[in-house]
């Protein structure tokens, strides 16, 4: 018989004899990834060129519109000014010197089917490039 006397175990309890408890997960970096992610997309969002323009579209029953006014037929390869073949870099100065002599004058675009809006509009920037304002869209009859 031993003369210590025993006393109560003092070890640590093993990593399996504990409970377990559950991990928590940080919400902060989380909540600054998220963040940093929104001011990103806001900041390259704003970097965008609208640029509007402003079109009258004349519609079927502009017949008086359409007297005297100067007609752009837009096609899928050359545009048309009063039935003369050019490319689309001649008609706004071309435009622009018809129209010095009549002020005033209308400018009807007609863009042919299948015309993309891209060089509908591109033909629209070289018109105001060469001062000619007030472009107005005709639709085919």
């Amino acid at each position: 018989m031993p003369l210590t006397p025993t006393l109560p175990d003092s070890r640590p309890p093993r990593l399996a004899d504990r409970p377990r408890r559950r991990a928590r997960v940080p919400l902060t970096p989380l909540v600054d990834v998220v963040f940093i992610l929104l001011v990103f997309f806001m900041l390259a969002s704003s970097f965008l060129d609208w640029r509007v323009r402003p079109v009258a579209v004349a519609g079927p029953a502009a017949g008086s519109v359409s007297e005297g006014a100067v007609l752009v037929d837009l096609g899928a390869v050359d545009v048309r000014l009063s039935g003369e073949a050019m490319g689309l870099e001649a008609v706004g100065p071309r435009l622009a010197a018809l129209l010095a002599d009549r002020p005033g004058t209308r400018v009807l675009v007609r863009p042919a089917e299948g015309v993309t809006m891209d060089r509908t509009v591109a033909l629209l920037d070289r018109l105001a490039a060469a001062g000619i304002v007030g472009a107005a869209l005709a639709g085919r009859p």
